[in-house]
Order: structure tokens, then C-alpha cells, then sequence
């Protein structure tokens, strides 16, 4: 059995309980050692073998799973965050698939998720936006018809741009065409880390905030009017909205 383990955004206290004792029991720990904080293999066991994918193929990894698994051992794949949200796992389930070898995927905290926390911001607020759009800008990997951030930016939701941060005088220029161009932005640096970074502007001015930082990788840029402090309060606390569990009041 292979288990495919989110490790979280960095902070290893925030590796779920079921992950960390997944890595702990591993004879065989394979983790993205350029973005997965090491502290969350602190526990693992003296004689479990530990492989860093940053310098590995594809191949290469799966030859590793096969031969544990040959072998009876236990198997941990760690990616950072969670593994859904452009973590590279679908094409090594389909591999383990067709080899015939079993496998789970356990969750893990994603790290636009953590950056909404360290911003103490939430991303949905009513009659702001209800909407979230995760994406990219595209680079070396191209982006699907439609898909483009000057297609999605026409929405005007808010926006999670990932692996885009050393092409962020782009990503304002083209946002600025369709957002404010004093629409408040974020960009996180290695969110819940020992060395985190904030950095806040709007898109006129958040290129050069970034450059003055010095932050050119490992960043979330987040983009929206969730950052600023209008929004109308929530139906769901309201004392005369009607739902299942409570019966409102009528107004005054």
C-alpha cells in the first residue's frame, strides 16, 4: 500500500493526525523535498529509507514504490499542501493502477488555505464575492482553452494565483485590465514557515512591493476585495433569518 500523504503548508503541527502516523510507521518515505518542510519526517522511524523526489523522474519514483512493495513494506509519498490542488499525484495513482499496487491519498491543509489564515482574511464574504478561483499564470506548462488568468480575471472573483510569483509584473498588468487597479492584493512567502513573508499592496503597486522583498519563488499572490474590511454580514447569524436549526425573529 502506497499512501499519498498532504504534509501540510509548512508548519509540521499542521500535518494532520492520520498523516503524521502514516510517515512515522513508514519503512520507505519518498517527499518533495523542495517544497515539504523536513521537520515533518522528524519522527520517522531510524531505519525508514528516505528519498527527496526534487532530483528524481517520474520513473525513478515509481521504481522505488514498485520494489517496496515487492518487498512488504510500508510506502509514504508526501507532497506539499494537498496533493489535489497542483500537486502532480494523478499520474502516479494511474501508474500504481496499472501496476496493480494499492493506494490511499489522506488530505492535507493547502497552502492558499493557509495563507487566508495568516492573512486573518476569509475569502468569501457576502456581497463581495462568492467565488474562488485557484489558478496559475501560464509558463513552460500552458493553460487549457479559456483558462488563461486574462479569461478568468473577467469574473472578477477572488483570485489564488499559484507558481506565478516570478512573473507578477504580468500577472498586475494583466489583472489590471479587468480588476481595479487599486483592488487590494496579498502575496504570502512560504505561509505558516519559520521565515514567512507578507507583503500587501493593490495591483498598481504589488510588482515592486515583491521586488523590494526580494521574494522571487515559494509565494501565493491573493487577489480581491475580500482583503479590504466592506462586506455585509452573514444570513447565517442573522437573528431574523429562518433556517433548519433556528427560527428567527420577526423585525422590528
Amino acid at each position: 500500500m502506497v499512501s499519498f500523504i498532504g504534509a501540510g503548508p509548512g508548519d509540521p503541527e499542521l500535518l494532520t493526525i492520520k498523516g503524521k502516523k502514516l510517515i512515522d510507521s513508514a519503512d520507505v518515505i519518498i517527499y518533495a523535498g523542495s517544497l515539504v518542510n523536513p521537520q515533518v519526517l522528524a519522527d520517522a522511524k531510524p531505519d525508514a529509507v528516505i528519498y527527496n523526489s526534487a532530483g528524481m523522474t517520474l520513473e525513478e519514483v515509481l521504481d522505488v514504490m514498485k520494489d517496496a512493495e515487492s518487498k512488504g513494506l510500508k510506502t509514504v509519498r508526501v507532497h506539499t499542501g494537498d496533493p489535489a490542488v497542483f500537486g502532480a499525484h494523478r499520474e502516479q495513482m494511474d501508474a500504481l493502477e496499472r501496476m496493480g499496487i494499492e493506494y490511499e491519498v489522506i488530505p492535507g491543509v493547502s497552502s492558499f488555505l493557509a495563507t487566508a489564515a495568516v492573512l486573518k482574511k476569509e475569502y468569501t464574504l457576502p456581497g463581495v464575492s462568492q467565488t474562488v478561483i485557484l489558478t496559475r499564470m501560464e509558463g513552460r506548462t500552458p493553460m487549457p482553452e479559456g483558462e488563461k488568468l486574462a479569461d478568468l480575471a473577467k469574473h472578477h472573483a477572488t483570485m489564488i494565483i499559484f507558481l506565478s510569483i516570478g512573473m507578477i509584473e504580468e500577472l498586475a498588468e494583466t489583472l489590471r485590465k479587468e480588476y481595479r487597479p487599486d483592488t487590494p492584493v496579498a502575496v504570502v512567502y512560504k505561509a505558516t514557515w519559520e521565515d514567512q513573508k507578507i507583503v500587501r499592496g493593490t495591483l498598481r503597486d504589488i510588482a515592486e512591493k515583491v521586488r523590494e522583498a526580494g521574494i522571487r519563488k515559494t509565494a501565493l499572490t491573493v487577489v480581491g476585495d475580500f482583503l479590504g474590511d466592506e462586506y455585509e454580514l452573514s444570513k447565517l447569524y442573522d437573528k431574523t433569518f429562518t433556517h433548519e436549526f433556528r427560527k428567527g425573529v420577526e423585525k422590528a
